[in-house]
């Protein structure tokens, strides 16, 4: 039947063909409507910045912290923009008024990954502040020799270019919970509120330790541990790969160790790696020899879980990964693979040192598995002590440049977990050698150059 002559019918035709436009415009507009919206927001800020929170963290103290100091103000109605200080440039630091610096020092006395390009960027030159108050929260851990050298760098800085600090820079030992409250303190003053958020830490909570098994029997190095933790409770916590856990020991509990987490929740355990470390007196260390030596199977445990957004996938879930590593830093990127494999995702590159294949060759029968089965498109193992010639697994990053920078040019994000001592600093040259030092700095800033060391 031809009935395109009748009007009905052809009304009735353009009404649903108006009503499915309007249908796929609506998302459009949505979009639109919240790009504007965001832009409006970016100009008012950048008309009246208010304050500024700037932090950069290595493994999420400093970050939380921010989380925080932001809250506190939202509270007391201050408009504030939370930023990485990677992420701040001259003209931002040329217009603030306020602007709360919240830095972790990396190593000795160097700038964490989050704030490498703001110090070679900008530290490097004069930028005339005269208008800038600023405060300086320094964490740090007094065990180094350049304790807080990169907060206390960077407030020299500050008042070399003629910035006015609003309270002397507070330093935060270990998470010292005294100096954190005074920073509390000091922010209240300033933003005129007493009743800001609680800021303390959660609390610990009793683990079972199930399993408790040595890898490296027989290895010239010091006793490697795997461990296995169920919540007493039955209600296991939600995690992501690349997080951490603090484990309270009963001879120290006010100073909490912390352990790169191995496994997933899909695998209903907690999994560790823990080597016993032993003092020149021949004592063991605090958390290593409680969990490894003193802490029975079956008894409790105090823990809890701690988010490290610098270590974790998020935006890089989707891109290749390279993962590199050394000694019980296999343990973090153990989490990530195993996240990896659980997602199907086979793009996966591990490269890893140890001492020798025949004690050191940690979860092998697991990484065999996953290159058999396409989890683990490349997998390179250098013991160090298997040869004449010293290898390491910055000597075998080196030999594969051209492969890195492939992999790179694909969209590759990079994972460094194990020694600070010699392996993450042999692994940033080669890697600096193979893209070039401000490319590597750019994937840093871009969160696709992380790193987890100790």
């Amino acid at each position: 039947m031809i009935w395109t002559n009748d009007p009905t019918r052809l009304m009735l035709v353009a009404g649903f063909g108006v009503s499915y436009a309007l249908v796929c415009l609506a998302p459009y507009l949505r979009t639109r409507r919240k790009r504007l919206a965001a832009q409006r927001a970016k100009a008012e800020a950048a008309a009246s910045p208010g304050w500024i929170i700037a932090y950069a963290s290595q493994t999420g103290n400093a970050e939380e912290l921010a989380g925080q100091t932001l809250a506190t103000l939202k509270l007391a109605g201050i408009p504030a923009q939370l930023s990485e200080l990677s992420e701040l440039c001259a003209e931002d630091l040329l217009r603030a008024e306020r602007v709360l610096f919240l830095v972790s020092t990396y190593g000795e006395g160097d700038a964490p990954d989050a704030a490498a390009a703001f110090s070679g960027r900008l530290m490097t030159q004069g930028l005339p502040l005269p208008q800038l108050h600023y405060a300086v929260l320094a964490l740090g851990d007094s065990a180094y020799a350049h304790y807080c050298g990169f907060g206390r760098a960077l407030d020299q800085w500050l008042q070399e270019q003629g910035a006015q600090s609003l309270f002397p820079r507070i330093e935060v030992n270990r998470s010292s919970a005294e100096a954190i409250g005074q920073w509390r303190q000091q922010l209240s003053h300033l933003a005129g509120t007493s009743d800001a958020p609680d800021w303390s830490a959660p609390a610990f909570d009793d683990w079972r330790l199930v399993e408790r098994v040595q890898l490296n029997a027989g290895s010239a190095g010091a006793p490697v541990y795997h461990l296995e933790l169920e919540p007493l409770d039955g209600a296991l916590p939600a995690w992501q790969s690349g997080d951490l856990v603090q484990v309270a020991a009963p001879a120290d509990p006010s100073r909490a160790r912390e352990y790169s987490i191995a496994s997933i929740p899909a695998d209903g355990r907690v999994h560790l790696l823990v080597r016993l470390h032993t003092h020149e007196d021949g004592s063991h260390g605090v958390a290593s020899g409680w969990l490894t030596q003193q802490a029975a199977v079956g008894q409790a445990v105090q823990l809890r879980l701690r988010q490290h957004r610098r270590f974790r996938l998020e935006d890089n879930a989707q891109r290749p990964l390279i993962l590199i590593g050394n000694g019980s830093g296999i343990a973090g990127l153990r989490g990530h693979l195993k996240a990896r494999a659980l997602a199907g995702q086979g793009r996966n590159w591990l490269l890893f040192g140890e001492r020798n294949a025949a004690h050191d060759y940690h979860y092998r029968a697991e990484l065999d598995a996953w290159r058999r089965d396409g989890m683990l498109e490349q997998l390179d193992m250098v013991f160090s002590r298997d040869q004449p010639e010293r290898l390491y697994v910055q000597t075998r990053l080196a030999e594969q440049a051209e492969a890195v920078r492939a992999w790179v040019a694909q969209g590759a994000a990079i994972y460094i977990c194990g020694s600070l001592d010699g392996m993450a600093a042999g692994v940033d040259e080669a890697l600096a050698a193979a893209l070039g030092r401000e490319a590597l700095d750019d994937l840093a800033a871009a969160g696709r150059y992380r790193r987890d060391v100790y």
